[in-house]
């Protein structure tokens, strides 16, 4: 499989949770964790990219780079729901896959 297919496929199955997780995520622990607002914003626009585009792997190198920064590598903080943790490993799958 190639690598933009798998990226693609990853996408297709993630995305549906992720784009019902991240908002739930970003109301709930963004006053204590005001860097999701960044992740939520960064995840709209991956999402918002790949469903505009005609190709199974979009320009998204930026994004993925700075969800990188701002997750600090997608570390799960000590004081999240399992959501939120579920959010930062789907987010990294992504990334992973998008990156191979």
């Amino acid at each position: 499989m190639s690598d933009s297919s798998r990226f693609h496929r990853l996408s297709n199955e993630l995305f549906p949770t992720l784009v019902q997780y991240v908002p739930v995520v970003d109301r709930v622990h963004g006053d204590h964790h005001p860097e999701f607002h960044k992740v939520r914003r960064l995840f709209d626009s991956i999402y918002q990219k790949t469903q505009a585009s005609n190709v199974e792997k979009p320009d998204l190198l930026e994004e993925f780079s700075q969800l990188k920064e701002i997750t600090k590598n997608y570390a799960i903080p000590e004081d999240v729901c399992e959501t939120y943790e579920a959010v930062y490993e789907m987010l990294s799958q992504l990334s992973a896959a998008y990156k191979e």
